[in-house]
């Protein structure tokens, strides 16, 4: 038995890595950063490469009520027969410490007749921050005295889910447990309100989007509104002389607002362009360490509102110029 890198099962950004024993010294502890001190205390198992993670054994697919992404691989196959060499999930957490570590392929699970050697099937997003496997039941039971699985197995806690109409359960499920021996008030009930808690973060999320969306549009405005000046500025000579020959102000300042659009179109059409061909040669070429942009298509309807929203920036950018080029006296042309 060695000690693990993450000692607790901490994430392994957070832990402080491994640790090294001075030979002469064996009460010296020097930390991968350089760090040294001194421990009064047995310092238990040596250093080795482990990793510590929190295991959820399961007798059923519980994605149902909480909804895992999965990010490679497959879930826990609860049809087919228990295998000998426990198949488990992995989360995210727990797949990062074993792309950066050299694990050995066995498990130690305390209680166990002996270290098993697990077959990673999948790596799934819990939104957990430690690192956690998830296992068949009857898989790691195969692993337990029958007499010391109870014990063992129970004494990390319990979860139980169930639909809202199977109510019948609650009370044979606390009668049991009861007499097992467990405090009647660590038995509690709490329901999971999975889509009312995402739509509140999605809701969020959203207003945030819009809020960014918001100011962009706000610099697009300024932008153009800027551009659309400094033009009309360099071209007075050029809007008199039109006045003078019989143009309509009107006609004028359209000619102003129509250059603005297009610019606010052409910009915006650009930038789409730019964003799907970008998105489409990420998922080529780092989607297998993203799994997530592999198989995504560009949203087509964030594009459409891409050029409505360029438009919209062109308009209100061009408005001010265009009055101003409309407000032209005719008796500028005499600069000419």
């Amino acid at each position: 038995m060695v000690r693990p890198i993450n000692p607790g099962g901490t994430p392994f950004d957070q832990s402080a890595g491994p640790r090294f024993y001075v030979p002469d010294e064996p009460r010296i502890v020097c930390f991968a950063r350089g760090v040294c001190t001194k421990v009064d205390a047995d310092p238990g198992p040596p250093p080795g490469e482990a990793i510590e993670l929190r295991l959820v054994a399961m007798t059923g697919d519980i994605r149902q009520f909480k909804a895992y992404r999965l990010e490679s691989g497959q879930w826990l196959d609860f049809a087919s027969g228990p295998s000998m060499a426990p198949r488990i999930v992995l989360n995210k957490e727990a797949a990062k410490g074993l792309t950066r570590h050299r694990v050995p392929a066995e498990m130690r699970v305390d209680g166990a007749i002996a270290n098993m050697t697990p077959q990673i099937v999948g790596v799934v997003d819990d939104g957990a921050a430690e690192p956690v496997a998830y296992v068949r039941m009857d898989e790691l039971l195969n692993w337990f005295a029958p007499a010391d699985a109870n014990r063992r197995l129970g004494g990390g806690g319990l979860e139980v889910l169930r639909s809202p109409d199977a109510t019948a359960i609650d009370q044979v499920l606390r009668t049991r447990l009861t007499a097992s021996g467990v405090p009647a008030e660590q038995l509690r009930a709490e329901p999971i309100r999975s889509l009312k808690t995402i739509e509140a973060r999605l809701a969020l999320l959203r207003w945030i989007f819009l809020g960014m969306a918001g100011l962009v549009l706000l610099i697009g405005v300024a932008g153009i509104l800027n551009v659309g000046l400094a033009t009309v500025g360099e071209r007075v000579e050029e809007f008199a002389l039109r006045r003078a020959v019989g143009t309509p102000r009107l006609l004028l300042a359209g000619i102003v607002l129509v250059e603005t659009l297009l610019t606010g179109l052409f910009t915006a059409g650009a930038a789409i362009g730019v964003a799907a061909l970008g998105l489409r040669y990420a998922g080529r070429f780092i989607g297998g360490r993203v799994p997530a942009l592999a198989n995504m298509d560009f949203p087509w309807q964030a594009g459409l509102a891409g050029i409505i929203a360029g438009l919209v920036a062109g308009l209100l950018g061009g408005l001010v110029p265009a009055i101003r080029a409309a407000r032209i006296p005719i008796a500028t042309v005499m600069r000419a």
